[in-house]
């Protein structure tokens, strides 16, 4: 696989390939990721969706340092996330990635405020008190909880609490913002908020953020979706504004199938089940095109 971001040519910042998870559960062997491809750009903002199982939530947890890839490769910025070190790890997780879960009780800790708590990593990571403060105050007002700063968890609403969320990942500065299923517990008009607030931190901070979601609406924001089926990527949705003739904007999607580094390349469900394509398929190899008909087919 080529390392760059489809369709563009900006500096690529995490890179995996041929990306195998395996869990072993007893006898039971299961294979979360099976030679995954993806590569994200500096700077870029792109969903990940697939359904459950499909192996989208072991992908981000690999990407955070929290989960060990078996297999494959795997690099963030300099960070080769199968060779590093558990001090190498902590590093890692407390420098280069902020990370935001689905559940919002799992963001924050109960007994602290908004404020106490965006300033826990930088304790951590013993930042200076002064830089503490104007991080946080900074934070807090960029993702719009100011008022949230002396109020604890079960005093915000949802929304808030995964704003709030999304300043604690950012406390350190981290290049990558990984959140997974941001809005999974909110409603549709909170959701908007909140992904709202990822893309404001995108592009105010320069943040590479990836975002893993089945929220089709949540998808469609983004310039690139990225879909993983079976453990490995599968196709990617990529977007673009075109200005008509008279002058109005509206935005072009266009689905790409991904080719993965052995030549493979995954047909979509709906095409198999109308041209009955199953295990042996004909290729016939055209100028500019490869067919693809179902065995035995005189078309």
């Amino acid at each position: 696989m080529e390392a760059r971001p489809a369709g563009g040519t900006m500096q690529a910042l995490i890179v995996c390939e041929s990306l195998v998870r395996i869990y072993q559960t007893g006898s039971i062997e299961v294979q979360a990721l099976q030679g995954l491809d993806l590569v994200v750009g500096r700077g870029e903002m792109v969903a990940v969706v697939g359904a459950s199982g499909s192996g989208k939530s072991t992908l981000l947890s690999i990407l955070a340092g929290i989960d060990a890839p078996t297999a494959g490769r795997a690099r963030v910025e300099r960070w080769d996330l199968l060779a590093m070190s558990r001090a190498d790890r902590v590093r890692y997780r407390r420098h280069t990635v902020g990370f935001v879960r689905q559940q919002t009780a799992s963001n924050l800790v109960p007994y602290l405020t908004a404020r106490q708590v965006i300033d826990l990593p930088m304790v951590a990571a013993r930042r200076p008190a002064a830089q503490r403060r104007a991080r946080t105050d900074e934070l807090l007002a960029a993702l719009g909880v100011a008022d949230c700063a002396e109020r604890r968890p079960a005093e915000m609403s949802g929304g808030q609490q995964q704003r709030v969320a999304i300043a604690v990942a950012l406390a350190n500065r981290p290049h990558v913002l990984l959140a997974d299923e941001p809005t999974g517990e909110l409603d549709t008009a909170t959701s908007a908020e909140v992904f709202a607030a990822l893309r404001e931190v995108n592009q105010r901070y320069g943040v590479t953020v990836v975002v893993v979601t089945h929220d089709p609406e949540v998808s469609g924001q983004v310039e690139r979706t990225v879909a993983i089926r079976d453990g490995r990527t599968s196709s990617e949705v990529l977007r673009r504004t075109a200005t008509g003739e008279d002058g109005g904007t509206h935005v072009i999607a266009e689905e790409y199938a991904v080719m993965d580094r052995a030549g493979r390349v995954q047909v979509p469900r709906e095409y198999r089940e109308a041209l009955r394509l199953t295990n042996r398929v004909r290729l016939a190899l055209e100028d500019d095109h490869v067919q693809i008909r179902p065995d035995g087919s005189d078309r």
